[in-house]
């Protein structure tokens, strides 16, 4: 069995691959909330194609957990009050940092972007916080 370690190296890769990818192709950064963005935004053919790049970040995690890691255990809560509501925060902090963890970690940094730079620092500290708090303070999770 592949070690944690080496999933989320493979994970990181394929992620990195994509947003080249992406980049090269489209000439755009591949931001997953400015993509979604573009599907509420229905224009035209650009909809159609942010709608198949979400399906496809949506269908290759299932297609991989469903051949390679059947039965995996994940650690998501079955609350989905507490589900909807970190996806709203999380909505809420994409949109207040004009872009997520994929336009502003992986394209951003890799691109030396200042503003990259500064919102992968301010995310990733409220992350540590938000777990520290939670866990070990509140012993919510």
């Amino acid at each position: 069995m592949i070690t944690d370690w080496i999933w989320g190296l493979l994970g990181g890769l394929m992620i990195g691959a994509a947003g080249a990818v992406y980049l090269l192709g489209n000439g755009r950064i591949m931001g997953a909330s400015g993509i979604i963005g573009r599907i509420v935004d229905a224009k035209g053919s650009q909809a159609l194609e942010a709608a198949a790049f979400v399906a496809a970040m949506i269908a290759a995690p299932a297609v991989i957990a469903l051949v390679w890691l059947p039965g995996t255990e994940t650690h998501l809560t079955s609350d989905w009050l507490v589900i909807a509501v970190a996806g709203l925060l999380v909505g809420l902090g994409t949109r207040i940092a004009n872009g997520c963890t994929s336009g502003h970690g992986v394209c951003g940094m890799s691109r030396l972007s200042p503003r990259g730079i500064v919102a992968t620092l301010v995310f990733m500290a409220s992350g540590i916080a938000t777990v520290a708090i939670f866990r070990h303070v509140l012993e919510i999770i």
